[in-house]
């Protein structure tokens, strides 16, 4: 979330900006706000990692529990038929730490399914909920749960969507995901550290679930000098983002699980200088943006 600090900068730079002229009308001033940086006037949010994916069919995909999910369950309409697919890439605290607080969770006529590729998920999920680490246990929730043990390399159905996923480098393991439908693919892969295997076009696990993806929202935490100083912290720099997406043939990237010390200015930052990075090796056939709370993407 935004401290006073980074609030009170961004107040600064509108004020280095404004001109008497841009306040003259409400129509001038309306202009004067859309040509802001987006770093100025919006933000890319403080929660941690919780993504919505709704299918063409009308099938609902919730991926991570991270603090995101709350608000999740505060703003969305829950699925007509009150059922949940929960997805885990893996159990590191900012990817849980929302589900006690996700609130169909405790609706008893709301049921789950949840995927992960850890066959001990059911049992390291309640363990957050045990005291002294949460005051209500997993017995609160609805009984209506049920749990997928899932296997890369080997691809499944989830309301019409075909899913594939794989083993990717992380503290623990991360399993990224991807799902396709009516030709279309969308690929979530948090918490990775690149590898050089992992540009191996030959891997027919990983190309399943990266090859000409329509929209990848693939881990992008560091600059490449924090990379090397951070060597095995399971996170991967944004040129090498570009790198792996433009490797595999991917459409868009969206840089995903942002530095917690960075700015909104030094996130934006890091998309110029990745939009900039792609250019120079492509020549513009990759888009890229960044990942914010409440951005929708429509592939």
């Amino acid at each position: 979330m935004l401290t006073t600090q980074q609030i009170q900068a961004k107040i600064t730079a509108v004020v280095q900006r404004i001109t008497p002229k841009d306040i003259g009308s409400e129509d001038a001033r309306e202009r004067f706000l859309a040509r802001l940086p987006e770093w100025i006037f919006g933000t890319v949010g403080g929660n941690t990692a919780c993504v919505e994916l709704t299918a063409d069919n009308g099938t609902e995909i919730i991926l991570d529990a991270g603090s995101g999910i709350r608000v999740l369950g505060k703003t969305a309409l829950p699925p007509a038929d009150m059922h949940y697919n929960l997805f885990f890439s893996h159990f590191h605290w900012d990817h849980v730490q929302g589900l006690p607080f996700f609130d169909s969770m405790y609706n008893q006529s709301a049921s789950f399914d949840i995927y992960s590729a850890f066959p001990a998920c059911k049992r390291i999920l309640e363990t957050q909920m045990q005291p002294p680490y949460f005051p209500v246990t997993w017995d609160a929730f609805s009984k209506n749960i049920s749990f997928h043990t899932v296997h890369p390399g080997t691809g499944f159905d989830v309301g019409g969507l075909k899913v594939d996923c794989c083993k990717m480098s992380h503290p623990g393991n991360s399993y990224s995901f991807s799902f396709a439908e009516n030709g279309k693919k969308f690929v979530y892969a948090t918490d990775v550290e690149l590898l050089r295997s992992d540009f191996e076009q030959s891997d027919r696990i990983k190309a399943a679930v990266f090859e000409n993806a329509d929209a990848l929202v693939f881990d992008s935490q560091y600059t490449a000098e924090e990379a090397t100083v951070k060597e095995k912290w399971g996170h991967s720099a944004f040129c090498s983002a570009v790198d792996f997406a433009v490797a595999w043939h991917v459409k868009q990237l969206y840089l995903f699980h942002h530095e917690p010390v960075y700015d909104d200015r030094k996130i934006d930052s890091i998309l110029q200088a990745a939009r900039w990075y792609a250019d120079y090796i492509t020549h513009n056939s990759i888009q890229i943006f960044l990942a914010a709370e409440g951005r929708e993407i429509v592939i």
